[in-house]
């Protein structure tokens, strides 16, 4: 039997205990699986090793055979990475992707409608493990007919910009704005995330439509997206770049975030909390609150503050889901 060891390959895929990798910027996946040391390693996570990983591991050819039979080792440091706990395992969390250049949110500028604190929940996880974010509001093309949307969306799209958020329009379905992302998106890789149903898988596939990846309409009845997209999975793009293209999020539970550092992943809060009368201000009940006394002033958004009290209450989101 035969080994070859390999150095910093990038996890693509992850299906079931089988992953798919390669050696970026060159595109030619093979398959491999954990080694037992590292699948112990992980009992915590879901997921041990995510999408966006750099491994080292290492390839044999058994003598009859001249398949490659390839074993992950070792998980290399993470630049970082974004988790959320899982609201269905208590004592389990999931590593959505590692080594991201930067996240996207996706809205839909009509249905469904992503909740404020699914939003508020993605951008402090963003904020709190280094991972630089941008809101992207899909749909666009569907105002002409659905102009009673255009005040919602207004106001979601102000209260973000006005926190320090880069907010993008686009449509999957015309091409609007996609020009733009397209030249954020080259050289970096990047994930695309957010609800079932608000045209990740659609965007991706205007932005290269030589990726073909499963679309589905929103089910009429309940306003609510369809799961196409099963497993995250890295594609590379024709126009440069890589786009991490991930499963619809139900629910979004916070990790290893203290209630004290809470304030600090809201930027407009952060902002304000200086002048609060205590140092430990957890800006809920407390007398002489900068923060408290901004909110009464409209100077932060009623919906961004709630969403705050809501993390500082239940930061594990067993309550909370889409």
């Amino acid at each position: 039997m035969e080994q070859q060891v390999f150095q910093n390959a990038t996890v693509i895929k992850q299906t079931g205990s089988l992953y798919r990798l390669t050696f970026l910027p060159i595109w030619d996946p093979f398959t491999a699986v954990l080694s037992g040391k590292l699948r112990l390693k992980g009992d915590k996570l879901t997921n041990p090793v995510a999408v966006g990983d750099k491994v080292n591991g290492f390839r044999q050819t058994t003598d009859n055979s001249k398949e490659n039979h390839a074993v992950i080792t070792e998980i290399l440091p993470r630049k970082n990475y974004l988790i959320r706990k899982s609201v269905n395992l208590s004592r389990q969390a999931h590593i959505i992707a590692a080594n991201i250049d930067w996240a996207y949110i996706l809205l839909s500028a009509t249905e469904p409608e992503t909740p404020f604190p699914f939003i508020d929940r993605f951008l402090v996880t963003c904020q709190a493990y280094r991972v630089p974010v941008t809101l992207i509001i899909n749909k666009t093309d569907e105002l002409q007919w659905a102009t009673d949307y255009i005040a919602r969306i207004t106001h979601t799209r102000d209260i973000y910009q006005k926190a320090g958020y880069h907010v993008m329009e686009v449509s999957a379905k015309t091409g609007e704005g996609t020009a733009e992302l397209a030249k954020q998106l080259k050289n970096k890789i990047s994930l695309f995330s957010g609800i079932s149903g608000v045209g990740k898988s659609s965007l991706a596939n205007k932005l290269d439509p030589s990726l073909h990846l499963k679309t589905a309409q929103i089910s009429r009845a309940h306003l609510t997206g369809k799961h196409t997209t099963t497993f995250y999975e890295m594609h590379p793009l024709q126009s440069g770049g890589y786009i991490v293209d991930s499963p619809g999020i139900r629910g979004f539970g916070l990790l290893e975030i203290t209630k004290e550092e809470l304030s600090h992943y809201f930027p407009e809060i952060f902002a304000v909390s200086s002048g609060c009368r205590f140092n430990g201000c957890l800006h809920a009940e407390e007398p002489d609150c900068a923060v408290r006394e901004a909110v009464e002033k409209g100077l932060i958004p009623a919906e961004r503050y709630e969403s705050y009290l809501k993390m500082l209450e239940d930061p594990d989101g067993g309550k909370y889901r889409t």
